[in-house]
């Protein structure tokens, strides 16, 4: 079902997700509480996951210069174990979280604090989105594997972060670029200099947008001590976005430079497009960035879906050159 925000919103809907989403008007009753948990009702944070994995793979298959059947795989494995995992990671957010989210007013309306899902129901179905991601990692290269079982910790450590530092978007950004490590291995069963650099673009691409996103809750945030770096950078918080929008942009056009060494110089030209391309719209984020507009503030972040995308057709017709 496409999204309707014209639909009234029915009881138990979470207060920041998509208007007229198919999870509040489609799904079976018995499965919302649990949807919502997995954020399904909010899926830009799916796509930020796999957006990075789609960069790994693309990578990989222009420093390869192969493409196969299995690339396929990995694409249909990585955007579903995005899902999965992006719901796993949520879930244990929102376990730990309970007590914080349910003194913000964004946040109070989630599955937990509502009382839509207990503590123990939360947990039997984040492990279950967890094997089933697992039983998907298991058809990757070893490299991938262990790759994705290492992936644990910086899920696991992230949602206690903002208790003792500023910094937690450098752990979201840990944890939600570790696809670009994860496809590459899945394609090439090693890890080396492109992959390593892509991800630290991928960190500072999240220290962008989560900026952006965590500036929502500054007021709550204050009131119950937790921190962030919208709190820290607050009236500088547009130098540093420029300063994460330039290291992305650097640190991104040097992983596909590293990728396409090998290749044709009109290649390589149209591959660093892709950078140049994100750069852009993450220029055109800062203009429109206003602290005091929330719902601007989280159109802004969803808008990093459509940015994240913006790579990827200037990497496919790199690969046909």
């Amino acid at each position: 079902m496409t999204d309707n925000p014209d639909l009234p919103e029915p009881k138990g809907t979470v207060a920041d997700a998509v208007k007229g989403n198919w999870v509040d008007h489609s799904a079976p009753a018995f499965s919302r509480p649990f949807l919502r948990l997995s954020r399904a009702d909010r899926p830009i944070g799916t796509w930020l996951l796999y957006l990075p994995c789609l960069w790994g793979l693309s990578l990989a298959i222009l420093a390869t210069d192969s493409l196969g059947t299995h690339d396929l795989w990995i694409v249909a494995g990585c955007g579903i174990g995005a899902f999965l995992m992006r719901g796993a990671g949520c879930t244990w957010n929102d376990i730990t979280d309970r007590n914080f989210d349910a003194q913000v007013a964004r946040t109070r309306s989630r599955p937990i604090p509502s009382g839509q899902v207990s503590v123990r129901g939360a947990v039997v179905w984040m492990v279950a989105q967890a094997l089933v991601s697992l039983i998907i990692l298991l058809t990757f290269y070893d490299t991938a594997i262990i790759l994705g079982v290492i992936a644990l910790l910086p899920v696991a450590i992230y949602p206690f972060a903002k208790r003792f530092t500023w910094w937690p978007q450098v752990f979201l950004g840990l944890a939600f670029n570790w696809g670009a490590l994860l496809a590459w291995a899945a394609h090439t069963d090693n890890i080396g200099p492109v992959p390593l650099v892509l991800y630290t673009a991928g960190i500072a691409w999240t220290l962008f947008y989560d900026t952006i996103y965590a500036h929502q809750d500054t007021e709550d945030d204050a009131l119950i001590g937790v921190k962030s770096t919208a709190r820290l950078f607050g009236d500088k918080t547009r130098l540093w976005l420029r300063l994460f929008l330039t290291l992305t942009v650097i640190l991104f056009g040097l992983a596909v430079v590293l990728a396409c060494w090998n290749r044709s110089i009109l290649s390589l030209v149209i591959a660093i497009g892709g950078p140049w391309a994100l750069g852009w719209h993450l220029t055109w984020q800062i203009q429109r960035f206003d602290a005091d507009d929330n719902d601007g503030l989280l159109r802004l972040f969803r808008s990093n879906r459509n940015a994240g995308l913006l790579p990827l057709p200037f990497f496919a017709v790199a690969l046909l050159v």
